[in-house]
């Protein structure tokens, strides 16, 4: 498929409102969610024209006040997951066919009432559900997804515009054709435009998708699946379901027609799924795709050189934003000791100001984290530094359930590079910190590339050109996301395409068109307009 004459737009990344005290987004976003707080939303499973209500409802739960129903959402079984996948291959078709530029002008229609008319309600359910501030919100659930939605359909266009070169008497062309079969969906909680994306980029290519979302998103993901209805997106081509995780697994991986998994979650989870796959690959029309993002033990290096204020900025930001529950946060941290002293005063400021509670109120930080099996998890990590003769609680540690998941931002000081919480994966507001000698910073450089088996991002700090260089060379393969002089989050769509490799995922970079290219087969046509009616080549005489 190429271009045509169609052509869209070169997007610009959606402007960031502030919700600063006095501005009219900030009354609207919170008329919004005063409006949504009252309401017990019913949230129905979306296969094809249908609203699938089962009658076994699940409470949604706001994590910060988790005694509060948000609403209840309707559990599928083994028979929705069937019908879902049966229902995108009835739709499939039409879908394929649709000639490309119909399918863009839906999702860029989707960007636009994303932007205007759902914007608040995306961002209410997203601080609600999800427990993220106003910023956190804002820049997820509306300006990247928004950012997703049109930097793809421009990434798109690239990708049928690209053709090969013809011959004399000959014109080759590719058409970029989707799957054969179904793609399958499998989104995270802690970002709205991630848990949106995963279906619609590759939807976009023309395939049809089966998308389950994790439960603690589901009720963002019912206001996504409005947006897309709204935007005119045909029934069948993403079907939304929310069904157990094994179950709905059992069925899809063994299925013919299943032709690849879009994932992000938990590496032990992205490991069964590829294992699983290998296993049936003989049942399957075609190989699978398997595009997968998963965690990170995400680090900050501090060279001598470095500005000790934007490295404790850096450090602050990177690891306590949305309370820790980025893939990308700063988790583990590397200072110099002729550093330590100063970066820590300017931390200490920064952590005294910090408050924690509900996103209601628009002067808190950080907010809770995502629901009690975390929390446990996380506070488990806090009490055995506490209990530890290799680490010291220097800043917070201290955690409360009865309201909401709350977590103070929390950071260890440790004498052991090699100390658990600088090794594994934690996914909430912890931060770990050696102090190494200012003479070893090539040698804490090879600490910090072999201590983790993730490689998603991470990021350095120095003043010293040539100490950045011998970090990038050094750390080339440590982090799939590099940051020099600024923390290891915020990757923004059309600006640095996001993802890692290692234990951290397949690399496809979502935000940019290597994912897309993922989402389609491309067939090559030869034809020759004045065919040989000789067999002879003139080597023969």
């Amino acid at each position: 498929m190429s271009t045509g004459f169609f052509s869209v737009p070169t997007p610009k990344n959606e402007p960031i409102n502030s919700y600063a005290p006095n501005t009219k987004e900030r009354e609207a976003l919170i008329a919004k969610l005063t409006e949504m707080r009252s309401i017990v939303a019913d949230v129905p499973m979306y296969i094809g024209s249908e609203e699938v209500r089962t009658g076994n409802k699940q409470a949604l739960t706001s994590p910060h006040d988790h005694q509060h129903i948000l609403g209840y959402y309707h559990e599928g079984d083994a028979t929705h997951v069937n019908q879902a996948i049966d229902t995108a291959l009835a739709a499939r078709e039409a879908w394929a066919n649709l000639p490309w530029e119909n399918r863009m002008a839906i999702f860029l229609k989707a960007a636009d009432l994303s932007a205007t008319k759902y914007r608040n309600e995306l961002n209410a359910s997203t601080m609600l559900g999800q427990s993220k501030n106003a910023y956190q919100a804002e820049i997820d659930s509306a300006c990247e997804w928004i950012d997703f939605l049109r930097f793809n359909v421009h990434f798109a266009t690239q990708i049928y515009a690209e053709q090969p070169i013809s011959s004399d008497y000959v014109w080759n062309r590719l058409e970029y054709r989707p799957l054969e079969g179904f793609v399958f969906a499998v989104t995270p909680f802690n970002f709205t435009a991630i848990a949106g994306n995963l279906p619609a980029s590759a939807a976009l290519m023309g395939n049809v998708v089966v998308w389950k979302p994790s439960p603690q998103q589901i009720y963002s993901a019912n206001v996504l699946m409005k947006v897309l209805k709204e935007a005119g997106l045909p029934d069948g081509v993403i079907n939304l379901i929310y069904t157990d995780g094994p179950l709905t697994g059992d069925i899809v991986f063994k299925h013919p027609q299943f032709a690849g998994v879009h994932f992000t979650g938990s590496t032990k989870v992205f490991q069964h799924i590829w294992k699983t796959i290998g296993e049936n690959i003989h049942k399957y029309k075609s190989y699978p795709r398997i595009v997968g993002e998963t965690g990170g033990k995400d680090f900050v290096v501090a060279h001598k050189s470095a500005d000790a204020k934007a490295l404790a900025v850096g450090l602050v930001r990177g690891a306590f934003e949305y309370q820790g529950q980025k893939c990308s946060a700063a988790s583990r941290a590397y200072i110099p000791n002729t550093l330590w002293e100063q970066t820590w005063e300017y931390v200490q400021a920064d952590l005294n100001e910090i408050k924690v509670g509900p996103v209601e109120d628009f002067s808190n930080f950080v907010n809770a984290v995502i629901d009690e099996k975390a929390f446990d998890k996380i506070t488990t990590y806090i009490d055995n530094a506490k209990a530890s003769d290799k680490a010291k609680v220097i800043a917070g540690g201290n955690y409360d359930k009865s309201k909401g998941y709350f977590i103070e931002p929390t950071i260890i000081l440790t004498e052991d590079p090699h100390y658990t919480t600088m090794c594994e994966e934690i996914f909430g507001p912890v931060l770990t910190i050696y102090v190494y000698d200012a003479d070893k910073y090539e040698e804490t450089l090879d600490i910090v590339n072999t201590t983790s088996d993730y490689a998603l991002t991470g990021a350095i700090f120095a003043q010293d050109r040539y100490a950045l260089e011998i970090a990038n060379k050094k750390l080339i393969n440590a982090a799939g996301n590099f940051y020099i002089n600024d923390k290891p989050t915020g990757a923004v769509v059309g600006q640095q395409p996001f993802g890692g490799a290692r234990a951290s995922g397949t690399n496809d970079k979502a935000g940019s068109k290597l994912n897309l290219l993922r989402w389609v087969s491309p067939r090559t046509i030869k034809e020759t307009f004045v065919s040989p009616t000789d067999y002879k080549y003139p080597f023969l005489g």
